[in-house]
C-alpha cells in the first residue's frame, strides 16, 4: 500500500531507501559493534537535503510535515534505526523551537538544521525525572539578562554530538511541572559539558550521553516561549514527535520481517524450503498483518496534525505504543524464523531485535502511553 503517498513523498521514499542501502548498509554491522556516531552518513543525509524534511519552507527547509517526517524515518530504520536516531533526534530536539520558539529563534536555529549543518538534541530526561517530568531537579535561575543552569540530564539522545540543544528546567520549584520551562543551550557554551558515552543494548551508533550543567550561563533570548511553560511545550512535542517513534518502530519491524521472509525461502528443512511449513506461513502473515496495521494508524494520525487537527494526543499515544510493540513482537519472531542464524550477530535480525525494544521505553514508556489513551478516553465517553 501506498498510503496516497504524493509524488514528493514517493521520491522522499526512494531517496531514503537509497541511501539507506547503499550507504548505511555496507557500515551498520561495524557501526553497531564498534558504537561509531555516523557522521559520514549525517553529511550525505545533508547533501541529500533529507534534514530539510522537517523544517518549514520559511526557515529553508523542504515542507516540516510529519507525513514526509515518517516516510523518511521508516525507510531509514529498515536497515538501521542507530545510524538513522542522528536524523530522528534532530527532528525531536527542534519541535519545541518549532512549535513555541519566537521568530528570531526559528530564524536562527532552523535554517543550519535543514542544511544538515547543525544536529539537535532533546533534553527533559533526569535520574528521577523520566515519566515522571514534573521531578525535574536542574534549576534555571534568572540572573540579569541571564540565566544560570545547575543539573544533570541522563540518555540524552545525539548527547555530545548534537550543536543545539533544548533543555527543560526548573525556574520555580514550589509550582510543580508548572515551574518548569524550557531553554535553548549551544554546545560551546561556558559551564556546558558531556558525560561519557553510554554502552547500550541497541542504537548502539547513536551517542546517549549525559548533560551537565555547572553555572551555564545563556541569555534570557534563549527562553522559549515563557517561565512555566517548559512542560506544556514537552507534552506537545511527544504529541507530534510519538508518530516518528513509532515509524522508527516499523521501520525496524519491517526490515526484520523482509530478511526472515528472504531467509525462509532458502532454509531447507526434511527435504523443502522452510517457507512452506503452514506454522511458518501464520508467523509471517500475522507479522506483515500486524506491521500493516500500525502503518495504517502512523500514516492516518500524521496526515490529520499536517491538516491541522489539534486533537490528535490519544492517536499520537497508540502509534508509539502499538507500533513498537509490534516492532518487539516481529523482531523477537524473526529471530525464531531464523533459528539458530537468528541469535548469531552475523544475520541483521539481532540487532533488529536490540533496537525494537527501546522504541518501547524512550518519549514515553508503553505503560504511560497506555495511560494517555485511557485517560483521554474516559474524558470522551
Amino acid at each position: 500500500m501506498d498510503y496516497f503517498l504524493t509524488e514528493e513523498q514517493k521520491e522522499l521514499k526512494m531517496l531514503a531507501r537509497r541511501i539507506a542501502v547503499e550507504k548505511m548498509l555496507p557500515v551498520r554491522e561495524h557501526y553497531d559493534e564498534e558504537q561509531i556516531f555516523p557522521w559520514d552518513i549525517v553529511e550525505i543525509m545533508a547533501k541529500s537535503d533529507l534534514f530539510g524534511v522537517m523544517v518549514p519552507e520559511e526557515y529553508g527547509g523542504l515542507s516540516g510535515k510529519v507525513s514526509d517526517l515518517i516516510v523518511v524515518t521508516e525507510e531509514l530504520c529498515k536497515v538501521d534505526a542507530g545510524t538513522s536516531l542522528a536524523f530522528g533526534a534532530t527532528g525531536l530536539g527542534i519541535y519545541p523551537i518549532l512549535l513555541s520558539g519566537s521568530e528570531e529563534q526559528k530564524q536562527k536555529y532552523l535554517p543550519a538544521v535543514a542544511e544538515g549543518k547543525r544536529l539537535a538534541a532533546f533534553a527533559i530526561t533526569e535520574a528521577n525525572a523520566g515519566s515522571d517530568a514534573g521531578n525535574i531537579q536542574t534549576t534555571a535561575v534568572k540572573d540579569g539578562d541571564f540565566y544560570i543552569l545547575n543539573g544533570t540530564k541522563q540518555w540524552i539522545t545525539n548527547g555530545g554530538e548534537a550543536e543545539i540543544y533544548t533543555v527543560f528546567a526548573m525556574t520555580d520549584k514550589t509550582k510543580g511541572a508548572r515551574g518548569c520551562t524550557c531553554f535553548i543551550v549551544e554546545k560551546d557554551t561556558p559551564g556546558f559539558s558531556f558525560g561519557k558515552k553510554e554502552n547500550k543494548m541497541g542504537i548502539r551508533a547513536s551517542a546517549t550521553r549525559e548533560l551537565i550543567f555547572e553555572d551555564c550561563r545563556i541569555p534570557k533570548e534563549n527562553l522559549i516561549s515563557r517561565e512555566g511553560m517548559g512542560f506544556m511545550i514537552a507534552m506537545k512535542t511527544f504529541d507530534k514527535s510519538r508518530p516518528m517513534v513509532a515509524a522508527q518502530a516499523i521501520g525496524i519491524a519491517m526490515g526484520a520481517l523482509e530478511t526472515a521472509a528472504k531467509y525462509v525461502k532458502e532454509r531447507q528443512q526434511f527435504g523443502k524450503p522452510v517457507a512452506t511449513f503452514q506454522g511458518v506461513q501464520f508467523m509471517l502473515a500475522d507479522m506483515a498483518t500486524e506491521i500493516e496495521a500500525a502503518r495504517a494508524l502512523i500514516y492516518h494520525t500524521a496526515r490529520l496534525i499536517d491538516e491541522g487537527c489539534k486533537d490528535f494526543a490519544k492517536l499520537s499515544a497508540m502509534c508509539k505504543y502499538f507500533a513498537s510493540d509490534v516492532a518487539m513482537k516481529v523482531t523477537t519472531d524473526a529471530v525464531q524464523l531464523l533459528g539458530g542464524y537468528g541469535y548469531m550477530k552475523e544475520y541483521p535480525v539481532e540487532k533488529m531485535m536490540r533496537d525494537a525494544k527501546i522504541m518501547q521505553i524512550y518519549e514515553g514508556t508503553n505503560q504511560i502511553q497506555r495511560g494517555i489513551v485511557a485517560s483521554h478516553l474516559l474524558k470522551e465517553y
